[in-house]
């Protein structure tokens, strides 16, 4: 589960940082950002990396997904996934990094897909008591298996609606555009917006 910093303020604010970076995706194909739709986040065990996927809706009505990682240090090796750099008003200067490049994303989605876990609980501390916040967004993994261990990511592909992550001996499809087919496997699916649906957001297989 994570904390909440309700009065805490970004600049710049995540929208503005991925709308500077969508148009160097090819995936993006000139959209741009009409607004958020929903967001989901995973767990860090080292409580050190901030792990959240956001899906915005497009100027053309798709949806997008940007999973993105919050450090307070730069990720070596990781310049060409870096979104950009924000100051937060609590936690200081923070390195947005695209997560399909991060390896502490890819093990957090394979762990939540492997063994059918959900969304990280959010939180607030309101006069000395956690108040849990009501996501905006349920996801959950499709499986019951241990997970593979992911230390590093070996390779991304980043063109089209699909991302390809390699990472040891699993790859990772997933859906930046929302809806677009992924293949079979093991999955993380969830409900967009307000639909009742639910969608395919990740597919993990074996290498």
């Amino acid at each position: 589960m994570g904390i909440v910093h309700p009065t805490a303020t970004l600049s710049p604010t995540k929208q503005e940082l991925v709308e500077a970076w969508l148009p160097s995706r090819s995936w993006a194909e000139g959209r741009e950002v009409a607004g958020k739709v929903a967001e989901y986040r995973f767990d860090d065990p080292e409580g050190e990396v901030g792990v959240e996927t956001i899906l915005w809706r497009a100027d053309d009505g798709t949806v997008l997904q940007t999973p993105l990682t919050y450090r307070s240090a730069p990720l070596d090796g990781a310049e060409a996934h870096l979104v950009g750099t924000t100051d937060h008003s609590v936690l200081g200067r923070r390195w947005v990094y695209d997560g399909c490049g991060d390896p502490v994303w890819a093990a957090t989605l394979v762990e939540t897909i492997s063994t059918g876990g959900r969304q990280a609980q959010m939180f607030i501390e309101q006069d000395g008591r956690r108040v849990d916040v009501p996501p905006r967004m349920q996801v959950r993994g499709s499986g019951d298996a241990t997970a593979p261990r992911v230390a590093s990511i070996d390779r991304v592909s980043d063109e089209g609606p699909v991302t390809l992550v390699s990472a040891g001996e699993v790859e990772i499809a997933v859906a930046r555009v929302v809806g677009a087919p992924l293949g079979d496997g093991p999955h993380l699916s969830g409900s967009v917006g307000d639909s009742d649906e639910t969608t395919v957001l990740a597919v993990l297989r074996r290498r």
